[in-house]
């Protein structure tokens, strides 16, 4: 869906979404001179506190979408999770120029990977079950290890499971009799993950940000490092397969790929049709942040030409690390430390990331050494 008219400051935003990604979003078009409101059920949530106005209410109350269409201008999202009802209802009334088509695939793995296929791009080989006949039957077909996921839902390791033994085969019908139609995929031996973010205008302009090499760490992202070590051929293959799968969804605004990389292969893993994690460091590193080009797209302003300034590895800070972060924040002056206002560090939730840039990765490294988190 494209919005034919450019919405220019001080007009209004809406985000429907009140975490880190709705905040770093919010900041950056209040830099460029928007007002912004965001629609979360959590009173003084982390968008809300850079913000100029918060509706208080669920994601699917109908009375306060029809709020924030009233007083938005244009309306984007910080997760996928978003009602596809709202979303649709949103843009019949013209006010999301992300469309609805790369929410509805994303939020369905299965989805996902046949758009995968029908752009002729490579995935691992998978299964979809709804029961535990099919599970059986499809664990037979795959090579072990394999990986478990629910179709809908699930994030940082929640929602899968990995099996690596005829030995859990029952365990992975306990799985699917609980969770319901689930993919089990071939698990990748990968060299490495990477994660293409790029950002695709109402027009189909499309600037991609330097890939990124992923770490994570109990299936949670622990550290992006970019450049990637990746060869041309690698970055080529990545580069053209974001593009293809971009362009069939008709993508607007900030989107991320996560890939497998084997040799010189590529796998493609998911895809988020927002701003991303891995994409963090483009605040510090780059021209213009991942947040800074989304606000430009969804306005229907032109994208700014990416440049990496210099090279940055980022780490997240979980519930746990907080107070060594801080510490950090203290002593280590090559430290770019965001906290994202989050009231409670729980374990293992995401409250904050460092980024530490410099010419060289090398000298990343060594100030990263310095400060590291665990």
């Amino acid at each position: 869906m494209q919005i034919n008219e450019k919405i220019l400051p001080p007009q209004t935003i809406g985000i429907i979404g009140g975490g880190q990604l709705g905040r770093m979003m919010a900041l950056a078009a209040k830099y460029m001179g928007y007002q912004v409101v965001v629609l979360d059920p959590t009173e003084n949530c982390p968008t809300a506190q850079v913000a100029d106005k918060q509706i208080t209410a669920t994601y699917d109350n109908l009375q306060a979408i029809r709020e924030l269409i009233a007083i938005s201008d244009v309306i984007t999202y910080e997760f996928e999770n978003v009602s596809l009802k709202t979303a649709t209802y949103i843009q019949k009334e013209g006010k999301l120029p992300q469309g609805c088509r790369a929410l509805e695939v994303t939020q369905n793995r299965e989805l996902e990977k046949r758009a995968m296929e029908e752009a002729n791009l490579p995935v691992a080989p998978y299964r979809i079950v709804h029961d535990e006949k099919e599970c059986g039957e499809a664990l037979q077909q795959l090579v072990l290890p394999t990986v478990m996921k629910t179709c809908s839902g699930g994030y940082d390791g929640k929602g899968q499971l990995k099996i690596e033994t005829a030995e859990q085969v029952q365990e992975a019908m306990a799985f699917v009799a609980e969770k319901g139609t689930c993919i089990i995929e071939q698990w990748v031996d990968f060299d490495k993950e990477i994660s293409v973010v790029f950002s695709r205008s109402q027009s189909g302009e499309i600037q991609y940000f330097p890939i990124a090499e992923n770490e994570h760490r109990n299936h949670i992202l622990y550290k992006t490092t970019v450049p990637a070590a990746i060869s041309e051929k690698v970055i080529d293959k990545a580069l053209h397969a974001a593009r293809l799968l971009a362009d069939q969804l008709q993508v607007v605004g900030t989107s991320a790929i996560e890939m497998f990389v084997k040799g010189d292969n590529i796998y493609l893993n998911e895809m988020a049709p927002r701003p991303h994690n891995s994409g963090h460091y483009t605040i510090e590193s780059c021209n213009i942040s991942q947040f800074g080009q989304h606000i430009r797209a969804i306005c229907n302003l032109p994208l700014m030409k990416v440049k990496q300034l210099q090279a940055a590895v980022m780490v997240n800070i979980l519930g746990q690390d907080l107070p060594a972060a801080l510490e950090i924040l203290q002593a280590n002056g090559q430290a770019s430390v965001h906290i994202y206002g989050k009231e409670n560090a729980k374990e293992n939730r995401k409250m904050g990331h460092i980024t530490y840039v410099a010419e060289t990765l090398e000298e990343v490294k060594a100030y990263q050494l310095e400060g590291m988190l665990r």
